[in-house]
């Protein structure tokens, strides 16, 4: 089969178009023949090995062999099975998430793997997993329902887009916090207001939040806890902050540290790949109430652009490489 690899960390000139063996499934597991493929952020800090920190999981000096082909979010349809699986078939349509979906097949653990809901293109299914599952877990482990303001700083990504939408659905009052050019996108996907933070910052609106979804941010915590309500939650989903070694984790993990000693909830999130919760987005995505925005597409030999492209954090939306569009 044809994948993308790369066999050190580095920038976009890493990768590159290999010929590999086709993989074979093992018990609890599916092979898929791959018909897209979600680029997010995670395929950025992969391919650089950054934060340093990082690299004690992915490998010291390279990627690992579970990290050397790029891409987690999959869709696609099952061409075989593993030893024993069953309540699955060949010709199933599906989407998940794997070890490496910038490929023409792709393993894909059951555990991960949900059916692809019929009302999206294969492009759009592969928009879903990481970015829809991330957004799902923080808005409905924070608590988000009817009457609740929310605020979703990031609100033009992947995983803002599907946050903004998520809260929404539960009757919240979603303010989403984006750049001048991206105010139209947030306002189409449902945000009641937004604030455009080359004009203003998150306090504009001059009330408080029941939540603060801050999703690849930069801002200290202790700035996003001004606008909480007293016992508001604020749940940070990743940071794009500087810093070689621990990178955004530090605030992340401080948040989380001082949430014990104050009286609103500070979460530092990790999104946990579950075909539960992704088979929970599929009513949703059915009815139309949550859509994926796919801002742009490449084909698998321009992955490299692609990756380019989530890694400028100009994409509106996300981004998809197209493997095999019949798949």
């Amino acid at each position: 089969m044809r994948a993308i690899v790369q066999d050190e960390y580095g920038g976009v000139d890493r990768l590159r178009v290999a010929e590999l063996p086709d993989p074979v499934p093992q018990a609890g597991e599916v092979l898929v023949r791959v018909g897209a493929a979600g680029i997010d952020r995670g395929t950025v800090h992969v391919m650089t090995g950054t934060p340093r920190a990082a690299r004690l999981a992915l490998g010291p000096r390279r990627p690992g062999p579970r990290y050397r082909t790029p891409g987690r979010d999959v869709a696609g349809t099952v061409v075989a099975l593993g030893p024993g699986v069953t309540g699955w078939a060949v010709g199933d349509r599906v989407h998940g998430t794997a070890d490496g979906s910038c490929a023409e097949l792709a393993v894909v653990p059951l555990t991960r793997l949900s059916r692809r809901p019929e009302r999206l293109t294969v492009e759009e299914a592969a928009a879903v997993p990481v970015s829809g599952l991330t957004a799902h877990q923080a808005v409905r482990d924070s608590g988000v329902g009817p009457g609740q303001r929310v605020l979703v700083v990031g609100a033009s990504g992947g995983v803002g887009s599907f946050a903004v939408q998520l809260a929404v659905a539960t009757g919240a009052t979603v303010t989403g916090v984006c750049s001048a050019a991206k105010a139209d996108l947030v306002r189409d996907l449902g945000a009641a207001h937004v604030i455009e933070h080359d004009h203003a910052d998150i306090d504009a609106e001059g009330v408080p939040y029941d939540v603060v979804v801050d999703i690849g941010g930069h801002r200290p915590v202790r700035t996003l806890r001004r606008v909480l309500t007293p016992r508001g939650t604020l749940v940070v989903v990743g940071s794009e902050t500087s810093g070689p070694w621990l990178g955004g984790l530090q605030r992340s993990m401080g948040a989380a540290l001082l949430s014990p000693f104050v009286r609103q909830r500070l979460v530092m999130h990790v999104a946990k790949e579950r075909a539960a919760d992704l088979a929970d987005l599929t009513p949703l995505l059915e009815s139309g109430a949550v859509r994926p925005h796919v801002e742009r597409t490449w084909p698998l030999e321009e992955t490299a652009r692609a990756v380019e492209h989530v890694a400028t954090g100009r994409a509106r939306g996300k981004v998809v490489v197209v493997v095999d569009p019949t798949a």
